[in-house]
């Protein structure tokens, strides 16, 4: 009896250290839970939202990423405006990316609220002195154009500093589920 519940105890073991390798290593390489702080990316997230992101995900235009931000030691979620060879220009609140008006449907909330502009001219050459997105580079800006500290003030960010993207929001529950 006594080698019987040996081999059980050692089985229980393994399964907790198989399963505890697992978790490690999809959360170190393949997704991460991550919380939203501040206010620059309401309405879409608020301040402590709870997602979930992938760390795998090919970004492009529009996703929402998490990234090393480039004057902190923090995180900060942004959504990609700009990417490399872009050409991106905000004029009388129309986003223009390679010279086409595109429509932005999660600042709609936002436009309402706000007097006048909710986002201020610009052009990349006005920002960065650069007339495209180099390569290797993003634009980023976040959905509370008013209170969000994004590629307007520091500039580029490196596809290197980027930790993920947001697939999954699932805190608060009223909130659970694909981001917009």
């Amino acid at each position: 009896m006594k080698e019987h519940t040996r081999r059980e105890v050692y089985s229980w073991i393994k399964s907790f250290a198989f399963a505890f390798i697992l978790a490690f290593l999809c959360r170190h390489f393949l997704f991460s839970p991550t919380t939203v702080f501040g206010e620059s990316m309401e309405p879409t997230f608020q301040d402590k939202d709870r997602v979930l992101i992938s760390k795998i995900s090919d970004v492009q235009r529009f996703d929402m990423i998490v990234f090393q931000a480039p004057d902190a030691d923090e995180k900060y979620i942004k959504r990609v405006i700009g990417l490399p060879g872009d050409s991106v220009v905000m004029k009388n609140d129309i986003l223009y990316i390679n010279g086409k008006a595109v429509d932005e449907p999660y600042l709609k909330e936002n436009k309402e609220e706000a007097f006048g502009n909710l986002t201020g001219d610009f052009s990349l050459k006005e920002l960065t002195g650069e007339t495209r997105v180099p390569k290797r580079l993003l634009f980023v800006m976040g959905d509370n154009r008013l209170r969000s500290k994004d590629s307007r003030i520091f500039g580029f960010i490196s596809d290197d500093s980027i930790i993920g993207e947001v697939k999954f929001q699932f805190f608060p529950l009223q909130g659970i589920g694909l981001p917009k």
